[in-house]
């Protein structure tokens, strides 16, 4: 079985339910097949220990693939694909009224990092009826940014990040389970499963 890790986020400032770690949830109900063992966490919106609880992910469980949802609370009804972190430029005050010294995520870390996954062949390949995906090289210079940086950092690339919309009637948790479902088993295809 392969391990495969997902992390949403908690609560902060206005959004007291966040549709990322909703998605989440309703995505481990639904699993990705059985030789997928599939792992879920929810990450507070504090660039530290976000940074920390990704390092334990990495360094005790190794596993093939981790995947971050984060809420794009600005966008209409999208999912956006985000290609790479960057490590610069963490101005803005997370859930403790703290950002990282420097706004740097890692002092000796490159400018950004891609991931191994190819994102822009990913939302070639896919679509989701009822919502419309985009791709994206700039996932925002906040904990989203940032988690996800330090989750390719720490897995060599091997993370992903994907961006969803606040719930509302017609993208309900259900509806964005579904959908990362579809996309994350098109993103496990490009790991190689279907080799083994």
């Amino acid at each position: 079985k392969h391990l495969s890790f997902f992390s949403g986020f908690g609560p902060f400032r206005q959004y007291l339910v966040n549709s990322s770690w909703e998605a989440v949830k309703e995505l481990s109900k639904r699993g990705l097949g059985e030789n997928i063992d599939l792992r879920i966490m929810q990450l507070p919106v504090v660039y530290q220990k976000a940074k920390e609880q990704v390092f334990k992910i990495w360094a005790t469980l190794r596993p093939l693939l981790t995947v971050h949802v984060g809420l794009a609370s600005s966008t209409k009804a999208l999912i956006i694909l985000e290609q790479c972190g960057k490590n610069k430029g963490y101005q803005e005050m997370d859930a403790c009224g703290f950002h990282p010294e420097g706004g740097c995520c890692m002092l000796d870390g490159p400018e950004k990092i891609e991931s191994t996954i190819n994102m822009k062949t990913l939302w070639k390949n896919i679509s989701v009826e009822g919502i419309d995906i985009i791709f994206s090289r700039d996932a925002g210079r906040y904990i989203c940014d940032y988690t996800y940086y330090t989750s390719l950092y720490y897995g060599n690339g091997r993370a992903a990040f994907i961006h969803v919309p606040l719930l509302s009637k017609s993208v309900t948790a259900e509806f964005l389970g579904k959908a990362l479902q579809t996309i994350i088993l098109e993103m496990l295809k490009q790991c190689g499963e279907e080799r083994e």
